[in-house]
């Protein structure tokens, strides 16, 4: 209980932990930073990492706080593709063997098959979009693996991606973030930045509960 307390409040103090970071560990926040958006991206187990929000609060910390933009930005690119890069391999290593059953209700050949055939038709729109919805972000690379989507299809749309999403929030927090209105009532603003990553989640759930019930109905 105590740990998700802490997280929690990390999540929403990401402003001061970020400064003590720095204060504490200097230009090792650099490689800390690399690793944290690394494992958000390139490992399953760890979808719970902040993406979005840490981005954003990295971007005003650079605005206002000493750390350098330009080591920021290509840095934390490189982490996402080569993130997503790995992610990309394990599933496509593990996928034939976790799904090397011909039944089961959720592990057979069948689903592998229309996985394989969604990344085939939707692959490269699924990869740029997963880029800004947390937990998606972390399991789209290792389903496309695991779906044998073509790896340099794949690494085009990972590399536009990755940059275009740590840019975009990079720039964010680093042209508002030290805005008065916004420094006043950053834990307010990073809620906002996780709730409307997590809207695309929260409408495809509606649509499809909807849907479901629509047609139970029918």
């Amino acid at each position: 209980m105590a740990l998700i307390k802490n997280y929690i409040d990390v999540m929403l103090h990401l402003d001061k932990h970020l400064n003590g970071i720095f204060q504490d560990y200097g230009l090792w926040i650099y490689f800390i930073l690399f690793l944290i958006i690394f494992c958000e991206t390139g490992l399953v187990v760890t979808p719970f990492l902040p993406g979005d929000s840490l981005l954003f609060a990295v971007g005003a910390l650079a605005a206002g706080n000493g750390l350098k933009i330009e080591w920021l930005i290509p840095a934390l690119i490189v982490a996402a593709v080569a993130g997503d890069a790995v992610n990309y391999r394990i599933g496509h290593y593990f996928g034939p063997k976790i799904f090397s059953k011909k039944s089961g209700r959720f592990l057979n050949r069948a689903h592998l098959d229309r996985t394989r055939h969604f990344y085939e038709k939707y692959g490269g729109k699924t990869i740029i979009i997963a880029r800004f919805v947390p937990i998606i972000r972390t399991f789209a690379p290792f389903v496309a693996g695991i779906g044998r989507m073509d790896y340099w299809y794949f690494t085009g749309y990972n590399i536009f991606g990755g940059i275009l999403w740590i840019v975009s929030f990079l720039a964010g927090g680093y042209f508002f973030g030290q805005l008065p209105l916004i420094k006043e009532n950053f834990t307010l603003v990073i809620l906002g930045v996780i709730g409307i990553s997590l809207l695309p989640m929260l409408i495809e759930f509606l649509r499809v509960r909807y849907g479901a019930s629509q047609g139970r109905e029918a």
